[in-house]
């Protein structure tokens, strides 16, 4: 363990991390789409509003768009107020989770066996505690960053921030006057390559999400007749086609670095000619590093119909879109001529996110990192989700993933997103509190 300064203050944000993510996964943030269903938001922003104000912030706490919809913001003054801020956020909210499913209660915030257990114990209520155990640190230790900090926990993010984020960027930009730069979840975290070589991702791209509509009309009538116009037929027929349907290779820079760095440390070659089998090696990892080497549109949900005999006039399916950056207008030409024109085609959504792996912050990242981990090398990756991200890019923010955590080589981090037993292990947010803290010290 590194000594930063008052050691001791350390070391209480490290002890205190563990609690406050286990408190924070104990709200239950459920987030399920529907604003009529949402929980919790509200509680765990005035919880942490609550554990801020301990400490001496002076907060904001804003609902974004509907009753509930909690946010907290809080700035730290740095010693050179005339740089650009650095904007630290996190989201409060968790998909759903069924307990039948789970070894131990989602909502409980069990510590045992090494792990935090539940739901948000890594998207992201792990890098909240941790954002917040440093901010406390620092208020309650006298800790000056060298230029501003903007604390943000943040509502909806689970169905794109449109109650959260993008709320928030649109109308009340106010709160993040000054920022030029953000880091967030789902990057910093360790994999283990060929011999026990870890190396620590940091996102610096990620695809663009949209949810699409698809609708078809047809004639209505009596299920036992003859039907040519049958629009769950055709419905049918259209999906089946778009499921099947794959959209182009295209390998982006921040996925040909990542490739590029796994075959210096590895030795593994990642052909073009067999891209995606070559990136099979990477094990569990290869289903986030192969989702981002073309578009994808993965059919989620249909409806039609309201009784079995009679044939409705109108179907509609959903449908998940994820879109690498710069392809936003061929995956629309694309999607037009596979579909046609009887396809009727209804989306939301958010843009990708893409920067370049340098510069000042990079390095601090690097640094901080290796620090803790000598002999660790630092990588870029794109993202095929999203985050938040994509919502502070409209103030011409520069984003990163960087929420560090240094994992066990067994673990199957990945598949821990949305997924059943969600946990963190106690080690890695105690290692995430030293670098962030480093991180954040020196940025």
């Amino acid at each position: 363990m590194s000594d930063m300064g008052d050691g001791a203050g350390l070391l209480v944000a490290q002890d205190e991390v563990v609690e406050l993510a286990s408190e924070l996964i104990r709200i239950d943030t459920t987030n399920t789409g529907n604003p009529s269903t949402v929980v919790g938001e509200r509680a765990a922003a005035e919880w942490v509003a609550e554990k801020l104000a301990e400490v001496g912030y002076e907060t904001t706490y804003v609902e974004s768009g509907a009753k509930g919809r909690g946010n907290v913001i809080a700035r730290l003054a740095g010693a050179d107020r005339s740089r650009g801020a650095l904007l630290v956020h996190g989201h409060l909210d968790v998909v759903p989770a069924d307990p039948s499913e789970w070894s131990v209660h989602p909502f409980s915030g069990a510590v045992q066996d090494g792990y935090v257990w539940g739901r948000g114990a890594v998207d992201m209520k792990d890098m909240v505690a941790m954002s917040l155990a440093v901010a406390r640190r620092f208020k309650r230790d006298g800790v000056v960053p060298p230029r501003d900090i903007v604390f943000a926990f943040l509502a909806d993010e689970e169905a794109g921030g449109f109650f959260g984020a993008k709320w928030l960027v649109e109308n009340r930009p106010e709160l993040f006057e000054g920022v030029t730069e953000a880091i967030s979840e789902v990057g910093g975290f360790s994999i283990t390559l060929k011999d026990d070589a870890r190396a620590y991702l940091i996102e610096t791209a990620e695809k663009g999400i949209r949810w699409l509509t698809l609708r078809v009309r047809g004639t209505a009538g009596h299920g036992s007749m003859i039907h040519r116009d049958n629009a769950v037929a055709k419905l049918a027929e259209a999906v089946t086609k778009l499921g099947r349907h794959q959209f182009p290779l295209v390998i982006r820079p921040s996925v040909r670095e990542f490739l590029d760095g796994v075959t210096e440390i590895t030795g593994w070659d990642f052909p073009d000619e067999d891209i995606e089998g070559a990136v099979g090696k990477l094990g569990a990892l290869s289903r986030m590093i192969g989702a981002t080497l073309r578009d994808t549109a993965n059919p989620t949900m249909l409806s039609a119909g309201y009784k079995a005999n009679v044939i409705p006039s109108v179907a509609q399916a959903t449908v998940d879109c994820r879109i690498l950056p710069g392809r936003e207008e061929a995956f629309d030409r694309e999607l037009a001529e596979l579909l046609g024109p009887d396809v009727e085609r209804e989306w939301v959504g958010l843009p990708p996110v893409e920067t370049t792996f340098d510069g000042a912050l990079v390095d601090a990242m690097a640094a901080s990192i290796t620090a803790e981990d000598p002999g660790a090398k630092v990588l870029p990756y794109m993202l095929s989700g999203g985050t938040d991200a994509k919502s502070f890019q409209q103030l011409g923010i520069r984003n990163f993933g960087f929420a560090p955590l240094r994992l066990p080589a067994d673990l199957d981090f990945s598949a821990l997103f949305h997924g059943v037993d969600e946990r963190v292990p106690v080690d890695a947010l105690k290692f995430g509190v030293r670098v962030l803290e480093r991180f954040l010290r020196n940025s």
